[in-house]
């Protein structure tokens, strides 16, 4: 009955993360409460769940990785890389990406092309944006420190008593895996759109807001009158007056005070409003936008703005900028800026202060679209930094030094030298994180421990009659590239682990190869923009919808799979 009850909590969980409108973090916080509550799982267990040692490797690394994102050697590298013929550029650049994203945070190495790949002129960026999310996958499955999801696998094999992870114990498939995908994916980059880089008339459409002050000169005029049809890069879109929508705008449409104008336009068309008398860009006097310096940034996953609109949170206080315009994708907004809950994803165009740099919760809630706010390093702190880096994976790699000890050298000499500050890692550290995989740990015991998972694997098991232990692994694999499509990657691997081990003690296997199933398969999302914090990023800069995801993603998906299925057997047999 326990496992029973068990598995409906997981499945409402499950349903809730879909869902969306509640964080990872609190759901299975949570629930790892409720079960402690329940007397499922004990207090020593669920607090040990929070100083499990691959988790604390995990937030040593995103501790270091903060300094290495600043390194400018991704950009000098990449803008070389993206000369040439396309089909050659596009292999050269995921390549590089992929060799990055195997020792670097996959969010950072993403974050710092974002903006490279953005405003290079040589190739189409919505033909390399999507490319960049995936290479960062592919390399994150050749390393123990590619991604947060190895670790977070790895924590989960302590807690069950197995060995945990080695450096290079991903990589003997890894590599093969990213190769394969990389040169799937260089052939498929045709099906993506191609906007003319050149084309000014294409590039990203924002979102933008005006309003009619009382007093201006423009009310009691029509459309055509204030010569609101003819602006260049600027389109009126409709009209909202006392709470109605007005759609299409005819030329002949007058004007009213406190009408609030809808337009769809380029970047640097918006100060092309600065000219008409009264009209304030939402909140912002449309003169002002030329004194003002427009940035392009990206709403995180982390963000507090997630599911609030404009009007909900002081944003102007918070961050000392207003918002100019929204992006989403290639979709069309409607309605009025300030009432539009933002999304993970949405790129805004900010009209920015001066003290904008300066506000501490940039990081949390933004990814910059042409790098960072902060100080780049110098070339010499960059290569002494990076050395540093190589020399802690190199000593882990080989067994010398373990890896928690070498990125807690690596951190102290960092805070000493002053390129990491105690304020922004106590700014950055990542709290969310913590919670949800600690939490991870104790749902996942409990899982194990009730039974829930048996019953799981026993299903699998029938589903999978006549093909043994092969099938089993199949189904592992594909039950949790599901779970990684549908709900994030960590979350993905929790649910997954504790029914891949319970799978392969039930047929008498080695567990070996059930958790690198989990490992692979909880890395192996390509089909859906939201469930993989990277292809978020890219999602609105590259304007793409959900059928491009879909045309490049599903071979990707396959050749990924496929080579994972076939491999993983051979490098961890299930017998020995």
């Amino acid at each position: 009955m326990t496992a029973y009850l068990v598995l409906a909590s997981i499945g409402l969980l499950l349903a809730l993360l879909v869902h969306g409108r509640v964080a990872p973090a609190p759901l299975f916080t949570g629930l790892a409460g409720c079960y402690y509550l329940a007397g499922l799982v004990d207090q020593k267990t669920w607090l040990t769940s929070y100083t499990n040692p691959a988790l604390a490797v995990l937030v040593l690394l995103l501790l270091v990785s903060m300094v290495l994102e600043r390194s400018p050697i991704l950009e000098r590298v990449s803008d070389a890389l993206l000369r040439g013929r396309q089909g050659w550029a596009v292999f050269r650049f995921a390549s590089v990406t992929t060799l990055f994203s195997a020792f670097l945070n996959n969010t950072a190495v993403v974050g710092a092309l974002l903006g490279v790949v953005t405003k290079q002129r040589h190739q189409p960026a919505s033909r390399l944006l999507l490319p960049l999310s995936y290479a960062a996958i592919f390399g994150g499955v050749t390393t123990l420190v590619g991604t947060s999801t190895n670790l977070v696998v790895s924590s989960f094999m302590v807690n069950a008593g197995l060995p945990p992870l080695g450096m290079l114990d991903p990589t003997w498939v890894g590599v093969p895996v990213a190769l394969v995908s990389v040169v799937v994916m260089t052939f498929c980059v045709r099906f993506l759109p191609a906007h003319d880089a050149g084309d000014r008339e294409l590039q990203q459409a924002y979102f933008l807001e005006a309003r009619v002050e009382s007093g201006s000169t423009m009310i009691g005029r029509s459309i055509e009158e204030n010569r609101l049809r003819s602006l260049e890069g600027l389109f009126l879109l409709e009209i909202v007056r006392d709470g109605r929508l007005i759609s299409p705008v005819t030329p002949m449409q007058t004007l009213e005070a406190g009408d609030t104008l809808i337009f769809t336009g380029e970047v640097d068309k918006v100060q092309a409003l600065q000219r008409f008398d009264g009209l304030h860009v939402f909140g912002v006097e449309a003169d002002s936008l030329l004194r003002s310096n427009l940035l392009e940034v990206v709403v995180s996953s982390q963000s507090e703005l997630a599911n609030r609109t404009l009007r909900e949170v002081d944003f102007r206080t918070m961050f000392d900028a207003g918002v100019v315009g929204i992006r989403r994708g290639d979709k069309r907004l409607t309605g009025q800026l300030g009432r539009i809950p933002l999304r993970v994803g949405d790129s805004l165009l900010l009209a920015v202060g001066p003290d904008f740099a300066h506000h501490r919760n940039l990081d949390r809630n933004f990814h910059l679209v042409g790098g960072t706010v902060r100080p780049r390093l110098t070339p010499m702190q960059s290569r002494l930094t990076l050395s540093a880096f190589a020399v802690v994976i190199a000593l882990s790699g080989f067994e010398i030094v373990s890896l928690f000890t070498g990125l807690l050298l690596l951190m102290v000499l960092l805070v000493g030298s002053g390129l990491l500050t105690l304020g922004e890692m106590r700014r950055r550290f990542p709290f969310d994180l913590v919670l949800t995989i600690g939490s991870s740990l104790t749902i996942a015991s409990v899982l194990e421990n009730s039974g829930a998972a048996e019953v799981v694997a026993g299903v699998m098991r029938g589903f999978q009659d006549g093909t043994g232990v092969w099938g089993a692994f199949v189904g592992v694999y594909l039950l949790t590239v599901l779970l990684t499509e549908l709900i994030t990657n960590n979350a993905a691997a929790a649910l997954a682990f504790p029914i891949a081990l319970s799978t392969a003690r039930a047929l008498g296997a080695d567990p070996m190869p059930f958790v690198m199933a989990v490992l692979y398969g909880a890395s192996a999302g390509f089909l859906i923009p939201f469930g993989y914090q990277t292809h978020l990023m890219v999602y609105s800069p590259g304007r793409y919808r959900m059928a491009d995801f879909i045309r490049v993603g599903l071979p990707v998906s396959i050749a990924f799979g496929a080579t994972v299925i076939a491999l993983v057997p051979l490098v961890f047999p299930f017998h020995h």
